[in-house]
């Protein structure tokens, strides 16, 4: 899922040639999917609480594979569109429950791992998935990319019905935050929607980066990409660890580490082995931030964790649709360079969120205390 949502990153001049587009149209295939995603993730999971978690899942594999197989067909840009819609829709529903279906497999002590091993699964796309079928499409088209994908898909469909359990939403420890906390819940949703949108602003059109300003060869792209996958997957590994002994450490290192790296890409990446190692860096740290963001919102869920994890999904895909359509705005006027710039911006004003939580936290405790007293 991952991967075809990202596919668009790595196939974005081959797309654009084919279908006769610009490469900011292209880009809003990514927006237009965040989008829906941000959108049905809550009312979607609500309606589908009672489903089997074995049954929905393996479900809305299905409809991955059929509508990844029907992009990969689609004979213009509109029904490409309308099927990656349809792919946005099984997705929203997916990442809703997928990490709460896995921590209830394991005891509370293990949150963190399991979600870090989880969403690793999704920092594996830009390792495995998007350079692989963005080498694909180098070597014939990018249709036959998607094909790959929705082939691979079949296989995650078979394995998820024959060994996810069949419980359902409502049972077991993870069915319920550790420590609900409304107000910091919605302070998570804040910073992921601030993250992620520049994280995505800089990601979606890091290969237009790379081309135009750091002078790379579109056709080096599906192996750059590589080397910020594996770079992305270690960032996943090395926050698993951390967020279960120091979860705020976790969230706040992360998004400290992709303002700078992205700052530091737009005043220095104009050199390919430069350009690379500070992509590499926002990488480590943009894949960092989704399992401690996970790992929080599990813990301070003010109800359901299915819905809790729903709300998150809309905050990060609104981000997700806001980073493309942003990056596509500055790539389009000012060019691929003010990219980065304008991603470290964003991702800045995540930071500042969190820095000043908890002094507002200290001052609604304060305000409590003195109501409690009067009372």
């Amino acid at each position: 899922m991952v991967t075809v949502e990202q596919l668009p990153v790595g196939l974005l001049g081959l797309m654009a040639d084919d279908l006769d587009t610009s490469r900011s149209t292209i880009g809003l295939l990514v927006t237009a999917y965040g989008l829906v995603v941000a959108v049905v993730s809550v009312p979607l999971t609500h309606l589908v609480q009672g489903v089997p978690r074995r049954l929905l899942l393996s479900g809305l594999l299905a409809v991955f594979v059929v509508s990844t197989a029907a992009s990969a067909l689609a004979p213009g840009y509109g029904l490409l569109l309308g099927a990656r819609l349809v792919t946005a829709v099984a997705q929203a529903v997916f990442w809703a429950v997928a990490a709460v279906t896995a921590s209830g497999l394991f005891s509370p002590s293990a949150r963190a791992r399991v979600i870090g091993l989880v969403l690793g699964g999704g920092s594996m796309a830009p390792v495995l998935g998007v350079p692989a079928a963005t080498w694909i499409g180098e070597q014939s088209t990018w249709r036959a990319g998607f094909l790959a994908v929705s082939a691979l898909g079949v296989v995650a469909m078979v394995a998820t019905a024959a060994l996810v359990p069949s419980t359902r939403a409502g049972q077991g420890h993870a069915s319920r935050g550790t420590a609900p906390d409304a107000r910091r819940y919605w302070l998570i949703l804040v910073v992921t929607a601030l993250g992620i949108t520049g994280s995505f602003t800089s990601y979606t059109y890091i290969t237009a980066f790379l081309v135009d300003v750091a002078g790379f060869a579109r056709a080096s792209m599906s192996g750059v990409l590589v080397a910020l996958g594996v770079a992305g997957v270690l960032g996943t590994a090395v926050v698993a660890v951390v967020a279960g002994r120091h979860p705020r450490a976790a969230l706040v290192g992360s998004v400290a580490l992709l303002a700078t790296s992205l700052l530091a890409l737009n005043l220095f990446g104009t050199s390919p082995v430069v350009a690379v190692v500070l992509a590499s860096v926002t990488s480590f740290a943009s894949a960092s931030l989704p399992p401690a963001m996970v790992n929080q919102v599990l813990t301070v869920a003010p109800g359901s964790t299915d819905v809790a994890s729903a709300g998150h999904g809309s905050a990060f895909n609104l981000g997700i649709a806001g980073g493309a359509l942003v990056g596509g705005w500055v790539l389009a006027g000012a060019g691929a360079r003010e990219v980065p710039l304008v991603a470290a911006g964003l991702t800045g004003l995540a930071l500042a969120v969190l820095l000043v939580e908890p002094l507002l936290r200290a001052r609604s405790g304060r305000r409590d205390v003195a109501l409690a007293a009067r009372s």
